[in-house]
């Protein structure tokens, strides 16, 4: 098991972050405290794929406006409350909707559709899933110790059940996604 992580695990965060966001972010923090990936690592590509995912709808938006998978974001209820907070804290939004639950999925399709230049975009984008991907993988991290002990007294149960989730979690991600599109 430790060899397969350690060789896609990263791959994994990557994938992970992008589709789901925090509990692969956290995953790759407790991977590090593991020593199983160093945590510069793990932490990289939770923002790389945190902000790969964010520049894909937000570029898509912005260029495929009339595409029927944006027009159906955009009827979703919190992409209203997404424009409504743009249109009143536009700096404060655009550097902080990856931390509000219930905007995060659906804000670069605002974003992109909306009247917010490219380059501020991106240039609030990039430090904002710096310091995302830095917290959630520190918090994993952090949880390293807890994860160890739970572990230690339930065998590799934990581990497993840990792998189980993360899957059914990333197939729950993919197909709530195919069904929205």
């Amino acid at each position: 098991m430790e060899a397969i992580i350690i060789r896609y695990g990263v791959i994994a965060i990557f994938l992970g972050a992008a589709i789901e966001g925090e509990p692969f972010a956290i995953a790759g923090g407790i991977l590090a405290h593991r020593h199983w990936l160093p945590a510069w690592l793990a932490a990289l590509a939770a923002i790389a794929g945190a902000l790969s995912i964010d520049q894909i709808w937000f570029h898509l938006s912005r260029h495929f406006r009339h595409n029927r998978r944006i027009e159906k974001v955009s009827r979703r209820p919190a992409f209203a409350r997404s424009l409504d907070l743009l249109d009143r804290r536009p700096i404060w939004f655009l550097a902080l909707f990856r931390f509000a639950y219930g905007v995060r999925a659906v804000a670069p399709v605002a974003i992109g559709l909306s009247r917010v230049p490219a380059r501020l975009f991106v240039a609030l984008d990039i430090p904002a899933a710096i310091v995302w991907g830095s917290a959630f993988t520190a918090l994993g991290f952090a949880l390293g110790p807890a994860f160890e002990a739970a572990e230690a007294r339930y065998g590799t149960t934990i581990e497993v059940g840990a792998i189980a989730v993360s899957v059914l979690a990333l197939v729950f991600a993919l197909h709530r996604g195919s069904k929205r599109g």
